[in-house]
Parts: structure tokens; C-alpha cells; sequence
């Protein structure tokens, strides 16, 4: 199997059906999907059920302990040569996985992501808010969004990674509040080869409204556009664990 598609989730099952719903129209086929439940008191069990006569999907329950160990969880149940971290909140295009197969064999990598991209229907709140958390002079540089960057730092949101590496490096560190910066870190102390996929080849969402991040189909870019209010007043501390927050 060449991807286990790993999603961590808390109190989201209306999130993960519309994740899945998306993967159903995937053209690449050779992959798992491995939802980890993380204590949530509105579990997506049943949303999961729903797709199992449509893809190879595993649903697990755990105690909760926060996106980095559930990731850790799911990589140890996954099978594929990849893992692909997403968040509950993602929407792929269809053309996304077959996407990230022609960029490896074009030029393999242990480790690869993409930038955010705001979307062309966003506010000019939205921007501004995707600007605070793209750009070079903000947390953009951090994940290595400028192609002129000598190193890129693939986030869990939207990260793939190699199993063997993966276990290798025993994943995600047990803190709640910057664990993929720290995995990111010993990716590249390991002497890992990181890629920046390239945003040349693109599917346009089905829309921004809905408040879902987009995942385009070849940078793999996302847009966000979910807890705007909350963002307002947090993207900078919280950026990264509004769902456990």
C-alpha cells in the first residue's frame, strides 16, 4: 500500500464525512484512510461506518492526549509506504493524491508539504488573516512557504511523511503546543530529504464559504478559513491546536 492517510479528530464528525466524501473521488486508489478518535464526546464512529464498502478505513477510539500522540497512534496502525497527516478540516480535490505520486517519482523525498494559499473568494478579513500565517515576515517563513527558502518545514496539517522515517524519528513529541516545528527539526537533524511540492498544477475548491482548508491538488497549498473569529484574537499562539485547545 503506497499512503495511509492519517487524520486526528476532536468533537469534528460533520468535518471528517465531508474529508471523506472527498476521498471518494480520488484517482489514485492505493491508499488507507486511519481515523483516530481522540476522547471526543461527539465521536464521527458513525460518519466512518458509512464509508467503509468505499475505502480501506480504520477507525480507532482513545483516550484523549492530543493531536501529536494520536497522529503517533494512527502511524503505528498504518500500513502504507506514506503517511500523510491531514487535519479533520481538509477537503481534497480529486486529483491530490495522484498529484503527490507524480511528484515523488519525479523527485523522491522523505518529507514534503505545501504552503497556505489564501483562496480567491476570501474576505478581505480572510486575507489578512492568511497573510499573518503565510507570509515570509510571519509564520510563512517558519513553514518554508517561499520557494527562495534553503529549507522547507513540512506542518501536520498538511505533511507526508515516510512510515520507515516516521518510526524511526518515534513521530510526534508529547507537546500540545508546537510538536510538528519540533518533528520538523529532527527531520532535518536526521539529514532527511524535505521537499516544498511546487504549486504549478492546481484544482480550484469547491468553495471557500463553507468555512473547510482546501487542499490544492499538486502544491498540496491549503486555505483556511474555519474559526475566523477565534483567529482573530489567537492565530498567533493557537495556531496550531484550536481543535484541542
Amino acid at each position: 500500500m503506497k499512503y495511509s492517510i492519517i487524520v486526528p479528530v476532536f468533537n469534528r464528525p460533520d468535518e471528517v464525512d465531508e474529508l471523506l466524501e472527498s476521498l471518494t473521488h480520488q484517482t489514485e486508489k492505493d491508499f488507507e484512510v486511519v481515523i483516530v478518535e481522540d476522547g471526543s464526546q461527539t465521536p464521527c464512529e458513525e460518519v466512518c461506518k458509512r464509508y467503509e464498502n468505499l475505502m480501506d478505513i480504520h477507525y480507532y477510539y482513545k483516550e484523549n492526549s492530543g493531536p501529536g500522540q494520536s497522529r503517533n497512534y494512527g502511524a503505528e496502525r498504518a500500513k502504507g509506504e506514506y503517511l500523510l497527516i491531514l487535519d479533520s478540516d481538509v477537503v481534497l480535490p480529486e486529483g491530490y493524491l495522484k498529484a503527490v505520486s507524480d511528484e515523488l517519482s519525479r523527485e523522491p523525498a522523505d518529507a514534503f508539504g505545501g504552503p497556505d494559499k489564501a483562496h480567491s473568494s476570501f474576505t478581505d478579513t480572510q486575507k489578512a488573516i492568511s497573510y499573518s500565517m503565510t507570509s515570509f515576515f510571519t509564520t510563512g517563513g517558519i513553514r518554508g512557504g517561499k520557494k527562495k527558502m534553503d529549507k522547507f518545514y513540512p506542518r501536520s496539517f498538511n505533511m507526508g511523511i515516510r512510515r520507515d522515517v516516521y518510526l524511526k524519528l518515534n513521530g510526534f513529541s508529547n507537546m500540545r503546543f508546537g510538536e510538528d516545528i519540533d518533528f520538523s527539526i529532527r527531520i532535518f537533524k536526521a539529514g532527511c530529504r524535505c521537499r516544498l511540492f511546487p504549486e504549478g498544477i492546481s484544482a480550484a475548491p469547491t468553495s471557500a464559504n463553507s468555512g473547510d482548508r482546501y487542499i490544492t491538488a499538486a502544491s498540496p497549498a491549503s486555505t483556511s478559513t474555519r474559526n475566523i473569529p477565534r483567529a482573530l484574537s489567537s492565530y498567533i499562539s493557537c495556531r496550531w491546536s484550536s481543535p484541542w485547545a
